[in-house]
């Protein structure tokens, strides 16, 4: 009887912990559900989403079987914050202390996702915008379609490359190694541009060479 007496007594203490707890989480998914319906309809409000769609970012998703819609991705984020949020506080109250500082060391961390996210959705409306200047420009130039499309192609991608690598970075997913790749990523385009430039105009760089090497005679 004694034990039993006991066991019921520590019942007895969680219970309205347990309640506290459960209105807790109650409150906070309504309030979470709230706020990411809130924060889809203010981005709605922007049209961001005609920025993607003027530059072909969210053809380039759909065509890979994405749906890409800014408005979404930022109300899911928002919405599952607040969730965490509201986990940390439960668990709080029951007094669950490493899952506490698990799911605080989660939040801290959505931060960086988001950073990540924006980082790596800006790459790709730069790298489309390059794309079609570098195509347009190329076309003005008399240049072949292929070699055109080539270019383009080229600079899209270096900056989509570029982006990446950043987004990783921010993540921390491997960071020396995405300095390192980085680092080559640069002395690769620095050493293709020095190549270009010198076999492209190695004659005209003789002939200016040759005219001051005159005058200075």
């Amino acid at each position: 009887m004694a034990s039993l007496q006991n066991i019921w007594g520590k019942v007895i203490s969680l219970v309205p912990q347990l309640i506290g707890a459960l209105l807790v989480l109650i409150i906070g998914l309504i309030v979470a559900s709230l706020l990411g319906k809130l924060t889809r309809k203010l981005v709605n409000y922007t049209h961001v989403d005609k920025l993607f769609l003027k530059f072909k970012v969210t053809e380039k998703f759909e065509s890979m079987g994405l749906k890409f819609n800014v408005a979404a991705i930022v109300a899911w984020i928002v919405h599952w914050f607040f969730i965490i949020v509201t986990l940390i506080a439960v668990v709080d109250i029951l007094k669950l202390e490493q899952v506490t500082l698990f799911l605080q060391d989660v939040a801290l961390y959505i931060p960086n996702v988001v950073v990540a996210v924006i980082i790596l959705v800006i790459g790709l409306v730069i790298g489309q915008f390059v794309f079609q200047v570098v195509e347009k420009s190329s076309k003005a130039s008399h240049l072949t379609a292929s070699a055109s499309d080539a270019l383009a192609a080229i600079a899209k991608w270096a900056i989509v490359i570029f982006a990446l690598m950043a987004s990783l970075s921010q993540l921390g997913i491997a960071t020396r190694l995405i300095e390192i790749l980085f680092t080559g990523f640069i002395a690769m385009l620095a050493v293709a541009f020095g190549l270009a430039f010198g076999l492209g105009g190695k004659e005209k760089a003789s002939r200016l060479l040759e005219d001051w090497g005159k005058k200075q005679l």
